[in-house]
């Protein structure tokens, strides 16, 4: 994973071991030494993540986490405050101000890591919702979703625990302001989420009768819950279970025992963050629904495509991370339509369409480019990995024949497929385009039913 850390301390050592312990890992380093030098590195270095100390001179790091929190360009970068300071009241400060997480010094290695790449991977999450809404807001559709504006904000939460005492606790901290359901066991909590409409789902990792991490994964895999945040709670110590959690993508977690303030705090953060993405994802299909969806096969158009690549290449620019297109052609199209008809070539393609959607990752993007043209666009991917899911594609298409409902019933499909990869901030949306038109016509030219990539 490549993300950029913004590390904020006014020790230098302290700031030269944190560079060292994440340059290792391959973790892109900047740096700031006060609040104000911060606030100029959020907006120039646009960082994916920030490591805030608290006590700096002049501004604290409780205000500057205020800040970025209040500034609608920053609020979804995600703060982990690391400080000396190990009061309770201190860690509802900094929870209360909009960190994500308080690590006290001096700081476990593994667990700064396993949250820096949990929040890392939430976000990434986050940016493509926000790279998807600023494409329909420069087309003049809609507005932007309002950042994390709520300060009270309440909802419906599932609580998963065993133990009475804890329940109650729970129950005392969160209502009658939330709606509480409770539940104690395995099934009936993937139920619940089936057929209920939650906003938080509060998971238990010490179930006497049932494994707290595998309830977790099965609801990450439940398309209900994939969107729905999960706040574990967990026994202080348990490092292992902490670290499976963060790593199957829980979102946060809770040490017992459960301080009341505390448990308030990160309900109210989650259910902002949810707020925050709904607002986002219903911006992004209402974007599509009104003009960038082609209506034969569900995908976005050529319009939607062209501005979101240049909104892409835009933040690439900034990021220095790469991108690559893959431009897709059904191979002898036309034959399809002359031996059964343009009905069935529409069947054809329609079903091309779902198996690209099946065969690429959540964070890209496919569009149908024209008649039998289809473009991927692979946010943050090398020329390697395009190749995979390229070769993949083609091969799935290849092996499987297409049902049709013309006699015999199914029809042969291959694919030509054209790479064109960017890792440079002057190349435009039509001049990776055009490369990987390129190589798509190199592929038809050698025979087609095959992968080529443009060469640099």
């Amino acid at each position: 994973m490549t993300a950029r850390v913004l590390v904020v301390d006014d020790v230098a050592s302290n700031v030269k071991l944190l560079e060292a312990k994440l340059s290792a890992e391959y973790f892109e380093v900047v740096t700031a030494s006060n609040g104000m030098e911060a606030l100029a590195k959020i907006k120039s270095d646009q960082p994916d993540i920030i490591l805030l100390d608290v006590m700096m001179p002049g501004m604290d790091g409780f205000e500057v986490c205020r800040r970025v929190k209040s500034d609608p360009s920053s609020a979804h970068i995600p703060v982990v405050i690391t400080t000396a300071l190990d009061q309770t009241s201190d860690r509802i400060e900094g929870l209360s101000a909009g960190a994500d997480d308080f690590l006290t010094k001096p700081i476990d290695d593994a667990a700064l890591l396993a949250r820096v790449r949990s929040l890392v991977r939430l976000k990434m999450m986050t940016d493509e919702l926000r790279m998807r809404e600023a494409t329909g807001s420069s087309m003049g559709l809609l507005d932007p979703a309002e950042t994390f504006s709520e300060a009270f904000p309440t909802g419906r939460i599932l609580l998963v625990e065993d133990r009475p005492e804890t329940v109650r606790s729970i129950s005392g901290a969160l209502c009658p302001q939330n709606h509480l359901v409770v539940l104690d066991g395995f099934e009936g909590a993937l139920t619940q989420v089936r057929s209920g409409d939650f906003d938080l789902i509060l998971v238990s990792l010490g179930l006497r009768d049932y494994d707290g991490l595998r309830l977790c994964s099965q609801l990450r895999s439940l398309p209900e819950g994939r969107n729905v945040p999960i706040l574990v709670l967990v026994s202080e110590g348990d490092r292992r279970k902490l670290h499976q959690s963060l790593e199957m993508g829980v979102n946060d977690y809770l040490s017992r025992p459960i301080d009341r303030n505390e448990l308030v705090a990160r309900v109210r953060t989650q259910l902002r963050k949810k707020r925050y993405a709904d607002r986002l994802r219903e911006n992004v299909h209402l974007s599509v629904e009104m003009a960038v969806t082609d209506p034969l096969t569900g995908l976005h158009n050529r319009r939607y495509l062209t501005r979101h690549l240049e909104t892409l290449l835009k933040s690439n620019v900034a990021s220095g991370k790469r991108l690559a297109v893959l431009i897709i052609d059904v191979d002898y199209f036309k034959s399809i339509n002359d031996t059964f008809g343009h009905d069935v070539g529409d069947e054809v393609l329609r079903e091309f369409a779902r198996r690209i959607s099946e065969n690429i990752r959540g964070i890209d993007l496919a569009c149908r480019y024209g008649g039998e043209e289809f473009v991927v666009v692979m946010p943050d991917t090398d020329p390697a990995l395009a190749w995979t899911v390229a070769e993949r594609l083609r091969g799935s298409v290849e092996i499987t024949p297409f049902r049709i409902t013309a006699p015999p019933g199914q029809t042969s499909v291959t694919i030509s497929i054209g790479i064109a990869g960017s890792d440079d901030p002057a190349t435009t949306a039509d001049a990776l385009l055009r490369q990987a038109d390129q190589a798509l016509y190199a592929a038809k030219r050698d025979g087609r039913n095959r992968v080529v990539a443009h060469a640099a």
